[in-house]
């Protein structure tokens, strides 16, 4: 492969040596994750592959589970804050009649039952019902979460026991795929914080039986597929997904006017004469968590941007109001810069 068709700079010479330096990589890459691996193991491969300490991902995988990391290099790690928000899709295996201490396979069993009989349909059914419905969801004790500055995975693991919150979450689906004698096969789509080993966990509390993951594949982030994935690790260097790419894909989009392209550059507010068309629906004072519209400037991502209601926030400045009322129409709202990007980094879609 010539390096520099793989984002490398021109070739230089250094003594006798013949050597290539690589420029900053900037986009995004679907991994594959096999078994075995942690997330941070990959991250820790394709910054020694890309050449750049600068590489993040949208969402962890455990070390069991395999599927879709969605790593992130140079100017796109700042969509990682909003793609870990989308839902995710996963394909699960858990076996009855037994449970772990992590709730996976990679754990210690710590209490088995007695050889129950497989659940009758009846039973299952009404437990998966149950599971679509729920709102929270207590999280494993192995987990990243903070309590009292400490992860809860370094309390377990040193044999101490944390009373962890039960967090909202959402299941957007839950079908049953197969039943072999003490087998489950399931496939889930559930919102950020949902923890498949707990869905393992509490559907063996509900047959009875105890539970524990066995298998685990994400299949889908958002509209990001694993079939688009590459396998890991890679042959060479794989080809980056440009961040403006990702952005469409992922986030709403709205076009910029030369105008709206130059305040957003300079971190300005921005009213509804800044964009090519009537921008789409913006969240008006969201929570912090909802996604922000992605702006976009002759093909290439300028800034992401939210809503602001004009006269009713304390943040619409006197620069934002006299912007608006040059205009031709009284807004009603106006639009703030949430993060800027150098479109020169952001690339083409």
């Amino acid at each position: 492969m010539d390096p520099r068709a793989a984002g490398f700079g021109a070739a230089r010479h250094s003594g006798a040596r013949l050597c290539y330096r690589p420029r900053m990589a900037h986009g995004a890459l679907l991994v594959d994750k096999p078994s075995g691996l942690t997330s941070h193991d990959v991250v820790a491969a394709a910054r020694r592959v890309y050449g750049t300490r600068a590489v993040g991902h949208a969402g962890t995988l455990d070390p069991m589970a395999t599927g879709l990391l969605v790593l992130l290099l140079g100017e796109a790690t700042k969509l990682a804050g909003w793609l870990t928000l989308a839902d995710k899709r996963y394909a699960a295996e858990l076996r009855l009649g037994a449970e772990s201490d992590t709730l996976d396979a990679d754990g210690h069993i710590t209490e088995r039952s007695p050889r129950p009989p497989p659940p009758t349909s009846e039973a299952l059914a009404a437990a998966i019902e149950a599971e679509r419905a729920r709102s929270s969801q207590i999280p494993p004790q192995v987990s990243a979460i903070r309590v009292g500055g400490r992860r809860a995975h370094e309390v377990a693991r040193a044999g101490g026991h944390l009373d962890l919150p039960a967090r909202p979450v959402r299941v957007r689906s839950l079908e049953l795929t197969h039943v072999e004698n003490h087998e489950i096969g399931l496939v889930v789509v559930a919102s950020k914080g949902y923890y498949v080993r707990a869905l393992a966990r509490d559907l063996g509390a509900a047959l009875g039986s105890g539970a524990y993951l066995t298998r685990l594949r994400r299949l889908q982030s958002g509209p990001l597929d694993v079939e688009e994935a590459v396998t890991w690790p890679p042959l060479g260097v794989p080809p980056l997904m440009t961040a403006t790419h990702i952005a469409r894909r992922c986030l709403q989009t709205a076009s910029l006017t030369l105008t709206g392209y130059e305040r957003a550059r300079q971190g300005k507010p921005l009213d509804s004469s800044c964009f090519l068309t009537d921008p789409p629906e913006h969240p008006v004072e969201p929570s912090a968590s909802a996604p922000p519209i992605a702006w976009l400037h002759d093909g290439r991502l300028v800034a992401l941007g939210r809503a602001e209601a004009l006269g009713h926030t304390e943040g619409a400045s006197a620069e934002a109001r006299g912007h608006a009322e040059g205009s031709r129409e009284q807004p009603s709202e106006i639009f703030r810069v949430v993060r800027g990007f150098d479109p020169a980094l952001s690339g083409a879609d």
